[in-house]
């Protein structure tokens, strides 16, 4: 029989197909073996409609046959099968799809979803074979056919033997080449593992003859290959069982399986959606960060499937930047698909999803903190970074939606703390939710700043992170209660004291004028401290950013010297400020000297380093002098 020539499409658009549509050769399978499940699933269709059918499950199933030998790849189906008619509209018209035909002619709602929609897959077999052979046999048919194809110049159709129903492609894989080795696709280990990334949950059983060691009979030493017909595919996916059918280890188990992390995840989350768009979800929040979340390698996102079908590894749009630690997979019955079925037509759908999993995750992230506090407390330790970063990051657009989930150590509860909690403990004179910052919670305890506020019995949060500080001035307030640092500049505690305070400035405006001269350039003002009990001296910032802030900003790699305006106080109680006032009447040097080591010391009280060390030594030497 002669070569009939491709209809409707050009050489040059089968190459393109071949060459470009699909990002990975390993797919060709994936779309083989869809293809066959379509096959089947038009078989259970029929006997839905057709009383003179039955449909026993066990009669059906995927055989994939490798044969190094003849560097052939047979899959072979027990489904419907095609007739010569449905070989040359289906096989001879590229991306005409009798699955598609066949899911409009029959209206199929019944959660048997047909998978395949596009004709180009079975395509998809020439990236790795110089010849595709399909033998089929229909449905009722006693006659069989044979489609045979070297890629674009062509195809041919004869009548040939087949004795059952079905169809049988045989792929003859390409020779190696300096950039590509076609023999994994014949290889038993690597077709398995190819089977289990992207149809394992195929609904019919996927068998291989698998080669493994055995004992040889009678001896203990000996071992001989031995074949066995195995199921390479799990068949029924986890997350379309009933939640009552299954277990905290069963979810353990599949955790493991797909290798999610190495630990025990905290939760949980099974999602069965039946709404706008219908999808399945089983979602994990881990234990531990896996050791590269703060890095570039990392990649976030879901698996995504549907019907079953591995569609993307990691697809980062399921999933906010905030909630990147969550680990899982969505399968979907309605995703559009483009025709290598690696990509989404229209992001609307899963938007829809990606804002329904956003909301299931935070609900259970408040169920966790509020009734496992202490598995809360490992899930924060590990990720409570990541949530304060959501908090900042896109100039604070999730921070309603991620503001409960914040915790910071407490100075009264010796722990962490949610705001809400903070909150609901606040006294009625109390204004501020007031917090501390500092590189752990011992030197934040130690801080000359804090003394005035736990002074007046008011909690303080410590913070100990970068982070906690930008992520806090975004989200400026909660439940109304605005934000105040204990080193701000007027703390706006005692209205007393501060008119005290300022009444010693104007009594003292020489000596903190001549001490601001000594500091130019390095403060913005000096004045009376109205927060200092016991410390003799503090520096607190006048502005929007805060001495905390300094050091980030001017830790990171361009080097924007930002300079927060700092205020020197003094602390007119301590007897320093006697010194201080007797050296202004007898000696302006010593006041001088006495400047400039109170202003050292503030900068190591905060942790920030000293410009000339080598002077700071010499200064003090002249003190004991």
């Amino acid at each position: 029989m002669g070569k009939t020539e491709f209809k409707a499409e050009s050489k040059r658009l089968l190459d393109l197909m071949i060459n470009s549509i699909y990002s990975q050769k390993e797919v060709f399978l994936r779309e083989l073996i869809s293809n066959a499940s379509d096959a089947i699933d038009k078989i259970y269709y029929k006997t839905l409609t057709d009383d003179n059918l039955s449909f026993n499950q066990e009669d059906y199933y995927i055989k994939v046959d490798p044969n190094k030998d003849k560097r052939t790849l047979t899959i072979t189906d027990t489904g419907i099968g095609m007739t010569k008619e449905e070989l040359e509209k289906n096989l001879g018209t590229i991306a005409k799809s009798g699955s598609l035909s066949f899911k409009s002619e029959n209206e199929i709602k019944d959660g048997h979803d047909i998978i395949g929609q596009f004709g180009v897959g079975f395509y998809a077999a020439f990236m790795v074979a110089d010849n595709v052979t399909v033998i089929s046999k229909t449905l009722g048919s006693d006659e069989a056919y044979k489609w045979e194809s070297q890629g674009s110049d062509g195809y041919t159709i004869e009548p040939t033997d087949k004795s059952t129903v079905g169809t049988e492609i045989i792929l003859t894989i390409k020779e190696n080449t300096e950039d590509e080795s076609y023999d994994e696709f014949l290889d038993e280990n690597r077709l398995q593992n190819i089977i289990k990334k992207y149809s394992d949950f195929i609904r019919y059983p996927i068998k291989m003859d698998v080669t493994e060691q055995q004992l040889k009979e009678g001896s203990d030493e000996e071992y001989e290959d031995v074949i066995e017909e195995q199921t390479i595919n799990s068949m029924v996916p986890i997350w379309r069982k009933n939640k009552s059918e299954l277990t905290d280890e069963d979810y353990e188990s599949f955790y493991q399986e797909k290798r999610y992390g190495f630990d025990k995840p905290l939760k949980h989350i099974h999602l069965s959606v039946d709404g706008t768009i219908r999808y399945n979800a089983i979602l994990y929040i881990p234990e531990n960060r896996p050791f590269d979340y703060y890095s570039q390698d990392y990649e976030k996102g879901l698996e995504l499937y549907s019907n079953g079908v591995l569609i993307m590894d990691k697809c980062a749009d399921l999933v906010p930047d905030h909630f990147s630690f969550v680990k899982g997979l969505v399968d979907s019955e309605d995703l559009s698909l483009n025709i290598s079925r690696e990509m989404l037509q229209h992001d609307r759908q899963l938007k829809l999803i990606a804002k329904n999993i956003n909301k299931k995750i935070k609900s259970q992230l408040l169920s966790l903190q509020r009734e496992e506090r202490e598995q809360y407390e490992k899930f924060y330790d590990a990720f409570g970074r990541q949530l304060k970063f959501g908090v900042y990051n896109e100039f604070g657009a999730n921070k309603d939606v991620l503001k409960d989930l914040l915790m910071f150590y407490s100075s009264k509860e010796k722990k962490l703390v949610t705001l809400e909690e903070y909150v609901s403990r606040m006294p009625e004179d109390q204004k501020y939710i007031y917090y501390a910052t500092g590189e752990s919670y011992e030197k934040i305890e130690k801080l000359p700043q804090t003394e005035l506020v736990a002074d007046k019995g008011y909690e303080i949060l410590y913070f100990t992170e970068e982070i906690d500080e930008f992520a806090i001035r975004m989200l400026t307030s909660y439940q109304e209660k605005e934000f105040k640092s204990v080193s701000s500049g007027d703390l706006e505690i005692d209205a007393e004291d501060k008119k005290e305070a300022e009444k010693k400035d104007e009594e003292n405006k020489e000596l903190f004028d001549y001490m601001k001269e000594v500091l130019s350039g390095k403060v913005k003002d000096v004045k009376v401290s109205t927060r200092l009990k016991t410390h003799p001296v503090c520096l607190s910032a006048d502005g929007e950013i805060s001495i905390e802030m300094e050091k980030v900003i001017n830790a990171m790699p361009d080097n924007q010297q930002i300079k927060a305006d700092k205020v020197l106080e003094i602390n007119t109680d301590h007897e320093i400020f006697q010194s201080l006032t007797k050296a202004f009447g007898q000696d302006k040097e010593k006041v001088k000297l006495y400047t400039t080591l109170l202003y050292n010391q503030a900068l190591l009280i905060e942790g920030l380093p000293i410009e000339d060390p080598v002077e700071f030594t010499n200064d003090m030497c002249k003190v004991m002098i």
